[in-house]
């Protein structure tokens, strides 16, 4: 059991986001007598205890643990090092098929991919394999061909198919076709560029094959080192887990506290939203399960102002706060489509191209929608009911009057303010849709939609994922420190601290 030692909260807090502590400040009194003695250099060099250098290494340690466990990959297709990299490869074809297009060719090049292509077709051999490497390796040997092209009996097409045959072996079913369709290239150069196209989509393959096999053993050992490795932090630190602590209790008194009723239940056209009963006053003691749940809902559906972070979840919190700021995206996409939809007779909205239409719109004029609410719903409410009005027209519709789009236009704009109705419907659904995916897993989640959603199941299905993978991923490592502060909350050593705030 892990120990979760608790002491008085301090009103300053010493730790940085990432758990490594802070250097104290100068208190007043040391700035006044720097001041008094004469100027004080631009900047002085902290000086900083071994304790503090050691736990900075077990902070970073416990990150690149975390960041291997959590970290999904991100290609950037279109940065400025890609495009780069792109420009020197187009021109390295380039180089290579004037090569050969001398009399003779010059195959220095093409030896030198030839040699890479070797050592690509042997890494993707099973250990077993030994016979066929050797033979790739007789087959492909660099000096070898090196001496046959010095003579002029380099045999080019024995060579590409003997590759293309090899490839074919090896390559999973689902790049048969790209195989065959190699076997059709005649010019040389652009066939060595498609089989090390081919290759690289096969060593992907055989890399998420790998991962696969692998993936329970890493996650199974990754959670023990990171537990492990915020036990020696919280030895080092006993107060490190006071946020968390706090976090902790706020989340159970907000399964304690009733919420007030609202239309959600009866403006609802789908079950799942009256399916989930209201919470209400439990004599009997909140599970640890459904504290975490309500903690980490309340970390991407509500706004806590300047309130401290769990530490349990300081390496995570960039991902949250992406996360929250997308919801809240969300639910101003849904919020226009829904009131748009009851402006169009429902037959705009059974088209999928004019729905994603007005997603585009939305989206690319509410960019800035959390620094100026009112002038992004003003252009959305300008721009969605001329849609609207042009679509009707074009489908031979009646067209929407001025009273019906002035009335349009006014309840897109009043979704700026947060206590609109349909925005707060919204809101309480996707909390719902949520905690249901928490709760009942994400599968059976998204074969029960929330009404008012479905236009953006697959913005929000893909965000719920990311959100129940990454909280189970937390509560797998962590629980065992939760559950010790939840028994304190719940049953505090004496009735002093049960007193002191929280």
């Amino acid at each position: 059991m892990p120990k979760a030692k608790k002491t008085k909260s301090k009103n300053d807090s010493s730790e940085s986001e990432n758990g490594v502590p802070k250097p104290k400040a100068p208190s007043k009194n040391q700035d006044d007598k720097t001041s008094s003695e004469g100027p004080s250099p631009v900047s002085q060099p902290v000086v900083l205890s071994t304790e503090d250098i050691e736990t900075a290494n077990e902070v970073s340690k416990l990150s690149i643990a975390h960041e291997i466990a959590v970290q999904e990959n991100d290609l950037a297709g279109n940065s400025l090092e890609s495009k780069f990299v792109e420009t020197m490869y187009n021109a390295f074809w380039d180089h290579l098929k004037d090569q050969l297009s001398h009399n003779p060719p010059d195959f220095s090049c093409a030896l030198e991919l030839i040699n890479n292509i070797k050592q690509i077709l042997v890494s993707l051999l099973l250990p077993r394999q030994n016979h066929l490497k050797i033979e790739i390796e007789e087959v492909l040997d660099v000096d070898l061909l090196k001496q046959e092209t010095e003579h002029g009996a380099l045999n080019v097409p024995h060579l590409s198919n003997y590759i293309l045959n090899l490839m074919a072996l090896l390559c999973a079913p689902v790049r048969d076709e790209a195989v065959q369709k190699l076997e059709n290239i005649k010019d040389p150069v652009e066939l060595l560029r498609g089989i090390f196209h081919v290759l690289s989509l096969m060593k992907m393959d055989m890399m998420n094959y790998t991962i696969k096999s692998i993936r329970p053993y890493l996650q199974e050992h990754s959670i023990q080192y990171e537990r492990a490795k915020f036990q020696e932090l919280l030895d080092k630190q006993p107060n490190l887990l006071d946020c968390t602590t706090k976090w902790m209790t706020r989340a159970a008194t907000d399964i304690s506290t009733p919420l007030p009723r609202t239309s959600v239940s009866s403006s609802s056209s789908s079950g799942t939203i009256s399916s989930f009963p209201s919470p209400k006053t439990d004599p009997e003691p909140p599970s640890l399960t459904t504290v975490l749940y309500q903690g980490y809902l309340n970390l991407v559906l509500r706004d806590h102002g300047n309130e401290e972070f769990p530490e349990t979840l300081l390496m995570d919190k960039a991902r949250l706060q992406n996360m929250k700021s997308r919801l809240r995206h969300l639910t101003i996409l849904a919020s226009v489509l829904l009131v748009a939809r009851s402006f169009s007779c429902g037959v705009l909205f059974s088209s999928p191209e004019f729905v994603d239409k007005l997603k585009c719109i939305t989206k690319a004029l509410t960019e800035e929608f959390s620094s100026k609410p009112e002038e992004s719903m003003l252009s959305v409410s300008e721009k969605v009911s001329q849609e609207i009005h042009q679509g009707l027209k074009n489908t031979g519709l009646t067209a929407l009057s001025s009273e019906n789009r002035a009335s349009l236009v006014g309840q897109l704009r009043n979704i700026a303010k947060k206590e609109n109705c349909i925005r707060t419907i919204i809101e309480q659904r996707i909390h719902l849709f949520l905690k249901c995916c928490l709760i009942r897993g994400m599968q059976e989640s998204l074969l029960d939609f929330p009404g008012g959603l479905l236009f953006i199941e697959p913005e929000l299905a893909e965000l719920g994922w990311k959100f129940v993978n990454l909280m189970h991923h937390n509560q797998h490592v962590f629980g065992p420190f939760y559950a010790e502060i939840l028994k304190n909350i719940i049953s505090p050593p004496n009735a002093e601290e049960n007193e002191k705030p929280i």
